[in-house]
């Protein structure tokens, strides 16, 4: 890719926001302008620059220039206020608000990160009575810790600011009863006990589109606010690792699959979720989500103190042509119906310029929120696009949530679809994983094969077939042929199968389904399997081309007595996939126990080695969790 003028794109950027200035008395938010330029930035000083302006937006219309735009006080929530006490608007009014806003505070996480944005951002902004109300508020309501490892990080981040901001107080001044000493040696246990799990095995919930700014966030909080020097160096560096996952894993800033948690918008509009956000606001090479994402409405007020590494934003926009990327990750931990706490998850994402194709091996993951494979195609503008393709098992049973949550059985199944997760009990959902799935990946190929047993729910697979594909063609062969983008897609069905319009939950407190195009090839066979094929258009002379030859590819399954695929791709492999079996590439069984941490060519990591080595071209960043130290230098 050519690098962007930087001259010419001062003066292209002055003169379409004078323009919008003039027209309508207010700059146009990014997320409903047109989509940036995917051209990598190469001035440092740019780079900067640009990254500054996209935080004053996201502050500018967090503090009033948006849909927060109120003169009214009362209508201020604590994201609205941490941006006007970053832009020094409004002061009294900011604390009148917050003295008002802790007669009824919150509990949990998702309460206590903000307030303690708000907390150190007031420190020399709000009254003293203001700021009194928010010491209060952590004496007298109980704050709940939550059940998942984003819950956790939050958790833990915020009562260890708080125990720094006010140290040596006695046990009766906190909520936990428990001293400040005491709250800063628990949370920092926890921290450096999560820090070392994520740095040897790998994230729980790994690639996530949206639960990644309750890491980002509060890391950032960490990095900016601890007075521990150690604790400052260990909240940057995890910032460092979770951006170079995230730009490893994204094509155009759109993150794609596999995932250890999305919703039902993410998983089929791959933009929209708040991966993208952080894209935008670090990458500057897709537009943001609506509003920012809210949750990354308190990213900004602190960004300034982050500096996105080069490395890393090379990685994002600058891609070395076709690459394949291996990964460890952890399943959720496991509480019943398991010999391991924590299983391995072991991840491939092949990268090219049109499209992307990544994996897991199946079974069980996040037992509601997980996505366990997809081709991803490359959209000009992904805004409202459904860019992906997948099949999956849509398993749902009381003992496999019951495996990761603690309290009690009665409320599964039905009390998942309340607390806002309303496709899990629907046979036609399309995220989720399942004990009997197995998927196995080779570059651009998937084989992804199910035994379901007999009296099992939902005993069918559902293939998602995009609104947005074209010229889909069922094949006399059993192949079926779409375009998608600038790609060219082939999917197999291994058993009879009949359309059903998709339904889609709009959020994840949605009473019912609505249509937003596109179809599900439901397959109702327990013995059962799909394959994928991609490959980019000008690979072909066109599109018949493509179907030629994919119909010539040697290819052979059986069902019974279990799923069984053997093909030669489209890049010339034999593979074979059996299920309950370890696949083989050219006659060699794939060894798993082998697999890094990470290993590809821009990110590498040893299992157990708490160091992580980003690459990009002569480009590397070493951050080593044994010494607490980030190493740049140009090989």
């Amino acid at each position: 890719m050519k690098p962007r003028s930087t001259a010419m794109t001062r003066v292209l950027f002055a003169t379409a926001l004078a323009l919008l200035t003039a027209l309508s008395g207010t700059a146009q938010p990014s997320f409903e302008a047109p989509p940036p330029s995917t051209a990598p930035v190469l001035d440092p000083a740019q780079r900067r620059a640009d990254y500054l302006h996209r935080v004053d937006e996201v502050l500018d219309w967090a503090a009033g220039g948006g849909s927060a735009k109120t003169d009214d006080p009362a209508k201020l929530d604590l994201a609205m206020i941490a941006a006007r006490l970053v832009r020094g608007r409004d002061l009294p009014g900011c604390s009148q608000r917050v003295i008002a806003m802790m007669q009824d505070p919150g509990t949990g996480p998702f309460w206590m990160f903000p307030s303690v944005c708000v907390a150190y951002l007031g420190r020399d902004r709000l009254s003293p009575a203001a700021q009194a109300a928010i010491r209060t508020a952590w004496r007298t309501t109980r704050q709940a810790r939550g059940d998942t490892e984003n819950h956790f990080v939050m958790y833990y981040i915020s009562l260890y600011l708080m125990a720094e901001l006010y140290p040596d107080e006695p046990a009766e001044t906190w909520y936990s009863g428990r001293s400040s000493a005491e709250n800063l040696a628990e949370a920092r246990s926890f921290l450096i006990h999560w820090m070392d799990l994520t740095t040897t095995v790998g994230q729980g919930e790994f690639n996530p589109t949206h639960y990644i700014g309750e890491y980002a966030i509060p890391l950032l909080f960490l990095a900016s606010w601890a007075k521990d020097p150690a604790m400052k160096v260990r909240g940057r560096l995890m910032l460092d690792w979770l951006f170079a996952e995230l730009a490893a894993s994204t094509l155009n800033g759109v993150l794609r699959g596999p995932n250890s948690r999305v919703d039902e918008g993410s998983v089929i509009e791959r933009w929209q979720a708040m991966a993208t956000y952080f894209s935008w606001l670090l990458f500057g090479n897709v537009p943001p989500t609506a509003g920012y994402s809210g949750w990354g409405l308190y990213f900004a007020p602190v960004a300034r103190n982050y500096e996105l590494p080069e490395v890393i934003y090379r990685i994002a926009t600058d891609r070395l042509g076709d690459t394949v990327q291996r990964d460890r990750a952890r399943v959720r931990r496991f509480w019943r119906y398991s010999d391991e706490d924590s299983p391995p998850v072991y991840k491939t994402n092949y990268l090219r310029r049109d499209y992307a194709v990544g994996s897991t091996r199946g079974g069980r993951i996040d037992p509601i929120q997980s996505h366990v494979w997809d081709v991803t195609w490359a959209e000009a503008d992904p805004r409202g696009k459904h860019n992906t393709l997948f099949s999956l098992h849509p398993h749902a049973a009381s003992e496999i949530i019951q495996a990761s949550f603690v309290f009690y059985p009665e409320p599964m199944i039905k009390g998942v679809t309340f607390e806002g997760k309303p496709s899990y009990d629907s046979p036609d959902k399309v995220m989720g994983s399942s004990p009997y799935e197995q998927v196995f990946q080779d570059l651009d190929t998937v084989i992804a094969l199910y035994d379901i047993p007999p009296g099992t729910r939902f005993p069918h697979i559902n293939g998602f077939f995009a609104k947005d594909l074209a010229d889909v063609t069922e094949d006399k062969s059993g192949w079926i042929f779409a375009r998608a983008g600038r790609a060219f897609l082939a999917y197999r069905p291994l058993a009879g199968y009949h359309w059903e319009t998709y339904r889609h939950y709009s959020s994840g407190w949605a009473k019912g389904p609505v249509e937003l195009g596109g179809r599900l090839l439901t397959s109702p066979h327990l013995k059962n399997g799909t394959i994928v094929q991609a490959a980019s258009a000008d690979e072909f002379k066109d599109f018949a081309a493509f179907q030629a030859a994919i119909t010539a590819l040697p290819l052979s399954f059986r069902l019974d007595p279990v799923p069984t695929v053997t093909m030669t791709t489209l890049r010339g492999k034999k593979v074979t996939a059996t299920y309950g079996q370890t696949p083989t590439v050219d006659g060699q069984p794939l060894d798993y126990t082998r697999w890094k941490l990470f290993e590809g060519p821009y990110l590498n990591a040893e299992v157990g080695g708490r160091k992580l080595t980003i690459t990009h071209g002569r480009l590397e960043r070493i951050l080593d969790f044994n010494t607490l130290t980030s190493t740049d230098r140009v090989r």
